[in-house]
């Protein structure tokens, strides 16, 4: 009796190390005395909890003859353990179904050891639980690939609309740049077109006092010596003045035009002193230019004496035409001061 009792001892030990379930506990059978019976419940998964109570088993069962231990096949560990892992694992959440299926196999192997079945039908029916198992488990790692594809197919598209965007983006403020370029230009060239528009209508405006013409030196306006000076003086007579003033406001519209004053006489009396005449004459009216705005650095005085004759000396008329001062606007060569 106290051997039968210390094997049922020995069996609950087992059964706590290997933290097994009971299965099947049937007191009324284990005492009625039936040896096939008790073999089973022996033979039954226990978990630590149900120590005690299978320690009380195991004296009762003594009492009735004692019962046999048995030993559950590797196969059937093996599936535990991995099925244990599993539910520990990534296939809980992402193979749910399949790991249940795994489980519904290990009951099966367990109630078949549990039930004293013949042990290579336990072992196949272990073997059969371990690869549902496997199979849950390479259920969750292709689920788990499946969802990183997904995930890295919508980063890669976000990533496309981004770079879209930021292309759309990019080409939409190049574009507005470039009108905007555009119509800088345009207006640019605009107030250009209006500005040399009114420079030339400004000189065009002289023509009461002066005679605006174009040559290869630029523009030029000419006055006559008479209009200007009394006789071979160099000063610049009253009305002179006035004319000159609507010149200079003329030479201002121009913007930041360069500007030549040449002083040129007929052919009489001497060459000496027709060059001093003409000199003196052109840093008059100069003098007077710069006084009504025009910059200094923007303007010179060339005195030419009778080197440049328009019509001969020999006619009164010739003569006045060959005494005149002409202003040269933006010269294509410049004089210089003398």
């Amino acid at each position: 009796m106290i051997g039968s009792a210390s094997s049922a001892l020995t069996l609950a030990n087992d059964a706590s190390e290997h933290e097994e379930t009971v299965t099947a506990f049937d007191m009324k059978r284990v005492t009625m005395g039936e040896p096939q019976r008790r073999w089973r419940l022996c033979s039954a998964v226990i978990r630590p909890s149900a120590l005690a109570r299978l320690t009380t088993l195991a004296l009762l069962v003594g009492a009735s003859g004692g019962c046999a231990a048995a030993v559950a096949p590797q196969e059937l560990h093996n599936a535990r353990h991995a099925y244990t892992q599993a539910s520990q694992g990534p296939a809980a959440q992402l193979a749910p179904a399949q790991l249940d299926t795994a489980r519904q196999g290990l009951e099966r192997a367990n109630m078949a050891f549990g039930s004293g079945a013949d042990e290579a039908v336990v072992r196949d029916l272990a073997y059969i639980a371990e690869r549902q198992v496997a199979l849950a488990v390479s259920a969750a790692a292709l689920e788990q690939a499946t969802r990183n594809i997904a995930l890295y197919e919508k980063e890669k598209e976000d990533l496309r609309r981004q770079q879209e965007q930021q292309i759309e983006s990019e080409l939409e403020r190049t574009k507005k740049e470039l009108e905007a370029q555009k119509l800088a230009v345009a207006a640019e060239r605009e107030a250009r077109l209006a500005a040399d528009r009114h420079a030339a209508a400004a000189l065009q405006s002289l023509a009461s006092v002066a005679t605006v013409t174009e040559d290869s030196r630029g523009v030029v306006i000419t006055m006559a010596a008479s209009a200007l000076f009394s006789g071979s003086a160099h000063a610049l007579l009253p009305l002179a003045k006035e004319r000159l003033r609507q010149v200079a406001r003329a030479l201002l519209e121009q913007g930041n035009a360069k500007i030549v004053v040449e002083g040129h006489t007929d052919s009489r009396g001497s060459a000496e002193k027709n060059l001093e005449l003409s000199s003196l004459r052109a840093r008059e009216v100069r003098s007077y230019l710069v006084s009504q705005g025009i910059p200094t650095d923007n303007i010179q005085a060339a005195g030419l004496g009778e080197e440049r004759p328009i019509a001969t000396s020999d006619t009164v008329e010739g003569r006045a035409s060959n005494q005149r001062v002409e202003i040269v606007v933006n010269p294509t060569a410049g004089k210089s001061k003398s």
